[in-house]
């Protein structure tokens, strides 16, 4: 039986009383809001893993993507990148590899990550019909989409995205769209080019009820993909964009007839003043589904820094709307993060969540503010070491140029503001 099912009948979960626990939050609010599809809590049975709610009145969450690829493939550097993004503040991991491993590198995370996982089945169902007898993603069937989902979700998956919005309709009107970009999706674009080689519907559309089977006998959360998002400013907010989004909002209605959790990606790459509209379009056509959004990256002018233009969207949209932020590395757009580029796009995210939080007194991250306030204050160097989301960083910096008083550091030395105010 799904959460949402349980929710329905009026019966608490185990795992509704943690996320309520955890958030300080109504039991009956959170039961409520899962019974109507405005939280999803990712929990697969056989994967079990800690309890995160997603969605209307919870904290913002965080997504940290791994995964290989055919030019870049180590196992345990996946797990160790796995273990680094839960360490400093991931509440979820998405394994999106594509190299010939794939298999042992999720069920490896789903042995040693506490976590919701999440993935994205057509990578497996592609990648293997490529490496059958020289063939290409073309190659793939109905049963190899299908049977990859249900291997993924027996496997123990939490959640999944799925590019159900990409339908012959969309594919034919993109083609005669002005994008400078096209689609960026790599989901998206395996399915865009099965349809139009097949010349045959989505399955993962025309088979969206045989999709929901799957995953209500599992209670897997389906995260509807973006497969048109934008991938370059000049591209957010048209009408593939907009058409795909409508799409999903229909598939979310249908979910919840099944008594199936689901939550839906938003764009990419969107300027600033765009934001607060697309949170609110997309919560409107999707009827308060949780939305899922990566960034949104809001200048293309940065690569190398991308984490940076990623937190200043994410904190936009999460506190216009969205309820679960993807992290972006600095290395997006350029190659496969390492460990550190792990570290620094959890950091970068946690941070936009944070800001979005506390600006909208979220009880959790307005406390932690005050209690960084009076840490600041007192100059307890420990207490601020502890709280920051880096433990690391801000006391090698503080090391670097020791001082022997407590009550300042080298930066203002003995006329720090805050020493002399308070010997007034």
């Amino acid at each position: 039986m799904t959460q949402m099912e349980e929710a329905r009948k009026g019966n608490t979960t185990p795992q509704m009383e943690e996320v309520a626990r955890s958030e300080n939050y109504n039991i009956q609010k959170i039961m409520k809001r899962v019974a109507e599809g405005r939280i999803v809590i990712p929990s697969n049975p056989i994967h079990n893993p800690i309890p995160c709610g997603i969605g209307e009145g919870l904290s913002t969450k965080i997504n940290a993507n791994i995964g290989s690829s055919p030019k870049l493939e180590d196992p345990d550097l996946e797990i160790k990148k796995s273990l680094v993004a839960v360490q400093h503040g991931a509440d979820t991991i998405m394994d999106l590899s594509t190299g010939p491993k794939l298999a042992k590198i999720r069920k490896t995370i789903l042995e040693k990550v506490d976590v919701p996982v999440g993935t994205v089945p057509i990578y497996e169902a592609g990648v293997k019909a490529a490496q059958k007898n020289n063939g290409s993603i073309v190659d793939m069937d109905e049963d190899d989409i299908f049977n990859t989902i249900e291997k993924q979700a027996k496997d123990g998956v939490d959640f999944m995205t799925v590019h159900s919005g990409i339908t012959l309709n969309t594919v034919e009107k993109l083609e005669r769209s002005e994008r400078i970009m096209g689609m960026v999706s790599r989901g998206g674009v395996f399915l865009a080019t099965w349809i139009k080689h097949n010349k045959r519907e989505n399955p993962l559309y025309s088979d969206y009820d045989y999709l929901l089977e799957i995953a209500h006998e599992y209670d897997v959360t389906l995260s509807l993909g973006d497969g048109l998002r934008p991938g370059c400013l000049a591209d957010a907010s048209d009408t593939p964009q907009l058409q795909e989004l409508i799409i999903l909002g229909e598939l979310v209605e249908k979910a919840r007839k099944s008594k199936v959790q689901c939550m839906v990606e938003g764009p990419g790459h969107v300027p600033i003043d765009q934001i607060p509209a697309n949170m609110k379009i997309q919560k409107t056509i999707c009827k308060g589904a949780p939305f899922y959004v990566l960034g949104p990256i809001v200048t293309d002018m940065a690569p190398g820094y991308d984490h940076i233009s990623a937190a200043i969207g994410g904190a936009i949209a999460a506190y216009h709307g969205a309820d679960f932020i993807c992290y972006v590395t600095p290395a997006e757009h350029l190659t496969i993060p390492g460990v550190k580029e792990v570290k620094e796009g959890v950091i970068a995210s946690k941070i936009a969540a944070q800001a979005a939080d506390s600006a909208k007194r979220m009880s959790k991250a307005w406390n932690m503010e005050l209690k960084m306030a009076r840490a600041r204050r007192d100059f307890d160097w420990e207490k601020q070491f502890e709280l920051a989301f880096d433990h690391e960083r801000p006391r090698e910096y503080r090391m670097r140029c020791p001082v022997e008083e407590e009550d300042m550091c080298s930066m203002c030395g003995e006329y720090c503001a805050l020493r002399l105010f308070k010997k007034q």
